[in-house]
């Protein structure tokens, strides 16, 4: 579960990066290219250096690169513990 208290202090930039350097680090770790992620999702190789380097991408390409990277249930499930607690 994700420290609500930690998140409440980081700013957006800060969160970002985070989400940057961890897609980053996932794609080195199944050993794709930079190039090669941006041939396999249509999304540009300039901005996948551009997010991985300042944490700024559209939510589109967000998910295609999370779903190349096999991460794409933790997109899927972006707020449902907080909906789930509210119902």
């Amino acid at each position: 579960m994700i420290n609500n208290e930690l998140l409440l202090k980081q700013n957006p930039k800060s969160i970002e990066l985070g989400i940057a350097n961890r897609l980053r680090q996932i794609r080195k770790a199944i050993k794709i290219s930079q190039a090669q992620l941006a041939n396999d999702t249509g999304v540009s190789l300039g901005s996948i250096r551009r997010f991985e380097k300042t944490g700024l991408i559209s939510l589109s390409s967000l998910i295609k690169i999370s779903r190349r990277l096999d991460a794409l249930d933790e997109m899927e499930n972006l707020f449902t513990y907080k909906l789930s607690l509210l119902k």
